[in-house]
């Protein structure tokens, strides 16, 4: 049995070996939700998703905080029976186990929660398991995460083209996420979180930007072409560094800065020569890349030292979250687009050939392939160093863009296409930078 110790103050999740670390109770400090929206609405959101995961079997766990900013990681060490299964978010077996506790402080220093962010945790390469089973494991997650990363970006681009409505098509997908835990929470193939109301405040923030993050990608993906999208939400580094020193009066490596320069160049590129180019797709993809960049930090400043319940894995939370989030959109997308407007999208559509069948089907589909793209993320991700964490991810996208542009035929320029390759190159050097000029985060006052 391989023990991984949850070093560099990271909380990590490892689901190929039989030890991960989970977090246990945390202690409270002072939030930064308020300075985004009032605490009356989230005390509103968290009773209504305290409601829709109760019929999904999740309870209610008031917390003890511990010490302040240190939070007790278990790291649960199993024996593996003849047919051992490994689910990703590692169940709890019913045979004999033991339970060693050690107490890590969570200092903030990466995002354990979003896979494909450029501040996600990744595992220090000396501490990898360099197998042939491990590394073929891994290589068909990446191949599936790729596919079902491609089907849900074609799809979705589909389902704009029919239906011209995508706050109602965010909505719809981030929806489709909530029967699939459901069944899993409620079968026991997975555990169900443990949330207080003072959990669900907390999160509250983080459910707020994944919406807007996903709603503004999904209307630039309606406004522009797939390639465009993604090369604006490349531009995702760039705002976080900028509002780590705004907000925060964090600074990075000189070196980290300047691998921004060709993310700005490229991207500046691109746009000029954007064949498809809109100020609708441009808005939006920033948008989403801003709120992306704030999800993200918001992990590591929000939600560190807070008391998060139990149960509450990275799959978990993004479950939560994704919960939340539609919650969050709901009403938006009611308000904006409306039961006239959407009905007269679907009479639109099923005039220019559709049928309802059609129709629903591309929904779904779209949904399903956001939530589990997301889930296979947490998979192939979760476990593998810096270097193959950037590389796997720009890889993600170029495959991303040559696929759209095959399918949907988009014309692209020869210019429009140097500067996505700088753009996306620059995301990668980036992440490299990141991880080799690391900065050691600020320490709470005492």
């Amino acid at each position: 049995v391989r023990t991984y110790p949850c070093s560099n103050n990271k909380r990590t999740y490892l689901p190929s070996y039989n030890s991960y670390c989970t977090t246990s109770n945390k202690s409270t400090q002072s939030s930064h939700l308020q300075q985004f929206y009032s605490l009356n609405n989230m005390r509103a959101s968290s009773t209504i998703l305290a409601l829709c995961l109760a019929s999904a079997g999740v309870t209610n766990a008031f917390v003890t905080p511990l010490q302040p900013r240190t939070a007790a990681l278990s790291i649960k060490k199993f024996t593996p029976t003849k047919s051992p299964v490994q689910h990703h978010h590692a169940i709890k077996s019913s045979t004999s186990t033991s339970l060693q506790e050690v107490a890590i402080p969570m200092d903030g220093s990466c995002d354990p929660f979003d896979p494909e962010s450029a501040e996600f945790c990744t595992v220090p390469a000396e501490e990898i398991d360099g197998s042939l089973k491990r590394t073929l494991r891994l290589t068909g997650l990446f191949a599936l995460w790729y596919i079902l990363n491609i089907g849900y970006n074609i799809g979705n681009k589909r389902v704009l083209n029919a239906l011209p409505i995508p706050w109602t098509a965010a909505t719809v997908e981030l929806f489709f996420g909530f029967p699939y835990v459901a069944m899993l929470w409620t079968t026991g193939l997975r555990k169900t979180p443990k949330l207080s109301f003072d959990n669900l405040k907390t999160l509250s923030s983080q459910a707020f930007f994944l919406a807007a993050t996903h709603v503004a990608g999904v209307i630039s993906f309606g406004a522009g072409a797939i390639s465009f999208t993604h090369i604006l939400k490349a531009t995702e580094p760039v705002w976080s560094a900028l509002i780590m020193a705004i907000c925060f009066k964090e600074y990075l490596p000189i070196p980290v800065y300047l691998s921004l320069v060709p993310i700005l160049g490229g991207v500046g590129l691109a746009s000029a020569k954007e064949l498809s180019f809109s100020w609708l797709a441009l808005t939006a993809g920033l948008i989403s890349a801003v709120t992306s960049a704030m999800k993200a930090i918001l992990s590591k400043k929000v939600l560190d030292g807070k008391p998060l319940g139990e149960n509450l894995t990275p799959a978990n939370m993004f479950a939560v979250l994704t919960i939340l989030g539609f919650l969050f959109i709901l009403p938006f997308s009611l308000a904006i687009e409306g039961p006239a407007q959407v009905t007269a999208a679907f009479t639109a559509a099923l005039n220019n050939g559709y049928t309802k069948k059609e129709l629903f089907k591309l929904l779904s589909v779209s949904g399903f392939l956001y939530y589990l793209y997301n889930e296979v993320a947490f998979l192939a991700l979760q476990e593998v160093a810096p270097v193959t964490h950037a590389v796997t991810n720009t890889v993600k996208r170029v495959v991303i863009i040559l696929a759209s542009v095959l399918v949907f035929r988009n014309p692209v320029s020869k210019l429009g296409a140097i500067g996505s390759g700088i753009a996306i190159a620059g995301a990668m050097f980036y992440s490299l930078a990141k991880s080799k000029f690391k900065v050691e985060p600020k320490k709470a006052a005492a």
